[in-house]
């Protein structure tokens, strides 16, 4: 993969236009935004999709998966940071690593998890190729988390589950946060989850549509 290859659609004219759309449509974290701008998002999509890469689309990325849409990276990655002071951060769904390329320079550690591992070798070296490596990738079982390093600061999950996952929720920190769709095909909503020392505060961002959360690997 050719990382400083120069295509029409990431000029900077064509990122800054998006910004300036996820601007009007809510996001407020300066250095939120400033990553949806830097991340080259048509290096985590195939080739023919390039030239889309930068609309606030959803896009296939293989595997019934899909690269979600700028938007939801950046107001997932927004709802997580707010008032974030801790380090982890466990992401479920590493996907194509675009969301994790979004939020790595800002925390300091992630641990990602994703059961398929076509995906996961290629993402893997995709990010080393980006000069990010404070990520730690582990194949398995999204409803599983990763008890091994918790508990973690913050959760984001890329993927929907029609209830929040249990043991997740008891791999998360006091004061930390869950940010992940819950609910039905069709009715989901993008949930986040405070935990305090006993008990859970939840709350909705809206309306979302995202693949399930599958158990196993």
């Amino acid at each position: 993969m050719n990382l400083r290859a120069g295509i029409g659609m990431t000029s900077a004219r064509t990122r800054d236009r998006l910004v300036n759309r996820l601007r009007e449509q809510g996001i407020r974290n300066p250095q939120v935004l400033e990553q949806i701008r830097s991340v080259p998002r048509h290096l985590f999509v195939d080739e023919a999709l390039a030239s889309r890469a930068y609309e606030d689309t959803a896009l296939p990325i293989g595997h019934g998966q899909t690269i979600s849409q700028p938007y939801v990276v950046a107001r997932m990655t927004e709802a997580l940071l707010d008032g974030f002071t801790g380090e982890s951060v466990l992401e479920i769904g590493t996907g194509c690593g675009y969301q994790t390329a979004v939020l790595a320079p800002l925390v300091k550690k992630i641990y990602s998890v994703e059961r398929i591992r076509e995906l996961l070798t290629r993402t893997r070296q995709r990010l080393r190729d980006l000069d990010i490596y404070n990520v730690q990738f582990r194949p398995g079982d999204g409803w599983e988390g990763w008890p091994k390093y918790a508990p973690y600061d913050g959760i984001i999950v890329a993927a929907a589950a029609p209830v929040l996952p249990e043991k997740l929720l008891a791999q998360l920190a006091p004061g930390g946060r869950l940010v992940m769709p819950v609910g039905p095909p069709g009715r989901q909503d993008l949930t986040v989850v405070t935990r305090h020392d006993d008990h859970f505060e939840q709350a909705s961002l809206g309306a979302v549509s995202f693949v399930p959360l599958v158990p196993g690997r």
